[in-house]
């Protein structure tokens, strides 16, 4: 299992009592980007295309700690921008090993090996290393060559050195499913605790805005890469989530169950869409029109995630919050999801060739600039 015991036992309890006394909106892990700068420009992403003066910006290890208090999650994602790039993350780190949360540090590793002696091991500290899929793939990906050479040294290292480790992978139209499930077999024998993937989210900002998927195209390359899997596979995330990208589970978004925290404050309504900030947790939680937002709602922006970030804390309220969802969760913990049609698209599935990799020249310099 991906997940160690006492992490499940943490937020199923924490779920439990929110169940039992009636609250029916509460994050279960805060997003807390304390900085937007990166040493990578992916083509996919919308942080860093931020002028530089808001790249410089950071939040203090006080103003992470009070916002992980205000928000009382189990769990703290730390994205980013590269968190490794923030001078005081191994004390933010510290801070929240301190207060028994669950951290996911998310990384792109390419810093991992030169700073990872600064960390100590911990249960409640995992190293989320951002991993696309082979080494060709990610690094069209991330648009720098040799950044999967880079990642896979930090992955190596942090094991070895006793760390929680798993590869997130964000994947977009185009992708191969059998280089996935080749991937998988690569990153298990690197000695991960799991891996963590998503359908990619079209931010606004992203350059690449032609290879984000709709949900049919979406629910078609999931079956086809989770069905039929090997004994080895894990996947550190809910079964139930899992179900949903493959299309045998219908869930709506709770969206306030990644509540973010960055350098402008709450973002409304999630990780994902920027309409606005909130000043509070409280404020968020009250004031943001809930109903505006999920595939139900109608709003076009929401139309086809199915992002985990959105997803995922409805699978585990379920998983969690009911014995029929706990029993399909520990059903679908040892399921190999034997699909016979699912083999079939494999072996008939047409790779259509990216374009040549264009190494983004400009990232250390521009990195520079913000530093200065």
């Amino acid at each position: 299992m991906a997940v160690p015991i006492s992490q499940m036992w943490t937020v199923a309890s924490y779920v439990l009592k929110k169940r039992f006394s009636g609250q029916k909106r509460y994050p279960l892990v805060l997003m807390l980007e304390p900085l937007f700068r990166c040493n990578l420009a992916c083509a996919g992403c919308g942080k860093v295309q931020y002028p530089p003066h808001v790249l410089k910006r950071m939040l203090s290890p006080e103003e992470c700690f009070a916002a992980v208090e205000e928000a009382g999650a189990p769990m703290v994602s730390i994205p980013g921008g590269e968190p490794l790039l923030h001078p005081q993350i191994v004390e933010i780190v510290n801070g929240l090993i301190a207060r028994k949360k669950y951290i996911y540090l998310c990384t792109n590793a390419l810093e991992l090996k030169r700073r990872i002696h600064e960390f100590t091991p911990s249960k409640y500290l995992t190293f989320s290393v951002h991993l696309d899929g082979q080494r060709d793939h990610h690094d069209f990906s991330v648009c720098r060559e040799g950044g999967w050479d880079l990642a896979v040294d930090g992955i190596k290292e942090a094991v070895k050195r006793g760390f929680r480790v798993t590869t997130n992978a964000t994947f977009f139209d185009g992708t191969d499913p059998n280089s996935v499930r080749a991937f998988f077999d690569e990153v298990m024998d690197m000695g991960v605790e799991g891996v963590v993937l998503s359908p990619g989210y079209s931010y606004e900002k992203a350059p690449d805005q032609k290879h984000f998927m709709g949900r049919a195209r979406v629910r078609r390359l999931f079956r086809a890469i989770l069905s039929n899997r090997k004994p080895n596979w894990k996947f550190n995330m809910s079964p139930l989530f899992l179900e949903f990208l493959m299309g045998d589970r219908k869930y709506e978004c709770t969206p306030w169950g990644s509540p973010a925290y960055n350098i402008f404050g709450w973002q409304r309504p999630c990780y994902l869409l920027q309409d606005g900030y909130a000043d509070s947790f409280k404020e968020l939680m009250e004031t943001t029109k809930w109903e505006e937002y999920g595939v139900a709602s109608g709003n076009p922006k929401c139309a086809n995630c199915m992002v985990s970030c959105g997803y995922e804390p409805t699978a585990v309220i379920e998983g969690f919050g009911s014995l029929k969802g706990f029993w399909g969760m520990v059903r679908g913990t040892f399921s190999k999801y034997k699909d016979p049609h699912a083999q079939k698209l494999l072996a008939e599935w047409k790779t259509e060739p990216h374009a040549p990799l264009v190494q983004i020249e400009t990232t250390n310099r521009s990195l520079e600039e913000t530093n200065a």
